[in-house]
């Protein structure tokens, strides 16, 4: 009987441990209740090679302002989708397709260099050379063509068009349905590419830190990977049949137990 009872201690051990919430799930530990994080980063999205955007100029004499909206059909355009984004004069968007050395051709203005500058900025400076040409120009410009890919241990793999230009780390993993179980919640990835260059942040998930991580606000073109935690390698090697393996060889021998008490 006193063997019969090291078994049944040595099976609880193995079911207590399996069963067991591990700490490595849960986000955002050790933030306290309305804890106020003041977050170091910020969000100044640039323009970058091979970007699409949408520039439409307006003003209160539309004919005046004809002559810089690009057609589409027109051997400068990049044409894309039709948005939800207002249309220029004609009923067409015009678009750009910024070029290796950061430059679209703007239609009068000539080349213009747009990489690295914030939309603001291109606003303006558009807007600066306009007042040459029209009164009181109004200016609008847009990224068409931000997007984010999301692949590894989530639940919907795949790549997000983000409309609105400004996407957390937090939301990209919201559109891909979160981090399964299996997923390595506390060494996440961002691969981001800028001028040729690729970097790469490591974000913790568990951690309230994640506010201060410079890959937070995600930039166009951004993938997040998600890798598998060790109980997911260990299946996808074979290796979690040990624990079964255990519990079947303790299973058998309570059994034998049972049937030399009887």
């Amino acid at each position: 009987m006193q063997l019969y009872k090291v078994v049944l201690v040595i099976i609880s051990f193995f079911l207590f441990f399996s069963c067991k919430t591990p700490t490595n799930v849960v986000y955002f530990q050790n933030s306290k209740n309305l804890e106020k994080i003041n977050a170091k980063n910020s969000f100044t999205p640039v323009f970058k090679v091979d970007d699409v955007i949408s520039v439409i100029v307006s003003a209160s004499d539309m004919d005046a302002a004809r002559p810089f909206n690009l057609m589409i059909g027109s051997s400068n355009a990049f044409p894309t989708e039709q948005s939800n984004q207002p249309s220029n004069i004609s009923g067409s968007e015009p678009t750009y397709l910024i070029d290796e050395a950061g430059y679209i051709e703007f239609p009068v203005l000539g080349k213009l260099k747009i990489a690295g500058l914030t939309r603001v900025e291109v606003k303006k400076m558009i807007k600066d050379k306009l007042k040459v040409y029209i009164n009181d120009p109004i200016v609008d410009v847009r990224l068409k063509n931000f997007k984010i890919t999301v692949i590894g241990e989530v639940n919907r793999p795949g790549s997000y068009a983000i409309p609105n230009e400004r996407i957390t780390i937090v939301e990209a993993l919201g559109l891909a349905g979160d981090i399964t179980i299996t997923g390595k919640r506390s060494n996440v990835t961002v691969i981001r590419e800028n001028n040729g260059v690729n970097t790469y942040h490591r974000v913790d998930f568990t951690s309230k830190n994640i506010f201060d991580s410079p890959a937070y606000y995600l930039t166009q073109n951004d993938v997040l990977y998600v890798e598998p935690n060790k109980a997911k390698i260990k299946v996808s090697r074979g290796q979690n049949n040990i624990t079964p393996l255990v519990l079947g060889i303790l299973g058998v021998a309570l059994a034998g137990l049972n049937l030399v008490v009887n």
